[in-house]
């Protein structure tokens, strides 16, 4: 069974020296700090989610279709998720001015600390449902009220300089209200301060700190393996900065997603709640054709809403 995956240390090791590798030809590449066009963001885009699929065929090839299986369930449900990042993070941007070439080096350290904080939560909510039961019955609650929250309180809008660890640095580390190129700190009459390029990281991971725990909720659903679960958030959350870059000018045509990330956010709810019940733990055939089934269904239904009409040939 996944849940009972035994990793060796050194497949933990292999897998997080490849994704430092991965973010540091990420970084090399990415240097000047130059404008992302599209082109070259569902380049990218491609090579993260190869990237993600392949390992999912390692999975399969190591430990069978049940745990490739569990991996891609995961994996898909934390792509979904991530859409809803860059919502929040095309808002942000947008509320502090961040000028297109410096949003690039913003969402790599914010991946950064979303893969960090990921980590530790990923660590302490298995040890929670391990050790208590009806932690299952509290992270289903807490899946059903965001799925709630997504569906009917989406278009509530967003104020960064409200978020309290915005607020937190701005009053204890001195801040100067402006861009100086892509530095987080500079120094001004001899006084270290920081940038509005900080004040923006600090707004990104706040967000991600909120989405962190939605998205190891949704997998913890899914699977209690700790490889698994922290391997589906990697990879999905790699791929955050390309994924941006692609979507961030076609957000607007996504106008029913929302709603079919809210309800994936109640299965996944509803399924942990079950997993604690007679019920029990849905098959990961279920699961995944919810998740392939809700995803196709909200971006084809957001696809057709918002296409263009025709134009009509005027008549003489």
């Amino acid at each position: 069974m996944s849940d009972a995956l035994s990793v060796p240390v050194w497949g933990w090791a292999a897998l997080m020296t490849a994704i430092v590798v991965m973010l540091a030809v990420d970084l090399f590449m990415h240097r000047d700090n130059h404008v992302i066009e599209f082109r070259e963001a569902a380049i990218w885009s491609t090579i993260w989610i190869a990237a993600g699929l392949g390992f999912g065929l390692l999975m399969w090839w190591l430990y069978g279709g049940e745990v490739a299986g569990t991996y891609y369930a995961g994996y898909l449900i934390e792509k979904a998720l991530s859409v809803d990042n860059v919502f929040v993070f095309a808002l942000i941007f947008t509320y502090f001015a961040v000028p297109d070439r410096y949003q690039h080096k913003v969402l790599f350290w914010g991946v950064i600390g979303a893969l960090l904080m990921r980590l530790v939560f990923i660590f302490v909510g298995v040890e929670l449902l391990n050790a208590f039961f009806w932690t299952a019955y509290l992270f289903g609650a807490f899946l059903l009220y965001t799925g709630y929250k997504m569906a009917f309180k989406h278009d509530q809008q967003l104020d960064p300089q409200r978020n309290l660890l915005v607020r937190l640095v701005r009053r204890v580390i001195p801040t100067d209200a402006n861009y100086h190129g892509d530095r987080l700190f500079v120094r001004i009459d001899g006084k270290r301060v920081a940038t509005l390029l900080f004040v923006a990281l600090v707004a990104v991971e706040a967000s991600d700190l909120i989405f962190a725990i939605d998205s190891v909720a949704a997998v913890l659903a899914i699977t209690t393996s700790t490889f698994i679960v922290w391997t589906a958030n990697a990879f999905a959350v790699l791929g955050l900065r390309s994924l941006y870059f692609c979507l961030s000018g076609l957000l607007r045509r996504f106008v029913y997603l929302h709603y079919g990330l809210a309800f994936l956010l109640c299965f996944a709810g509803a399924k942990l709640i079950l997993s604690e019940t007679p019920v029990g733990k849905l098959p990961i055939p279920v699961t995944l054709s919810v998740i392939v089934v809700t995803l196709a269904v909200s971006i084809v239904t957001s696809i057709v809403a918002t296409r263009r009409p025709k134009t009509t040939a005027s008549q003489d």
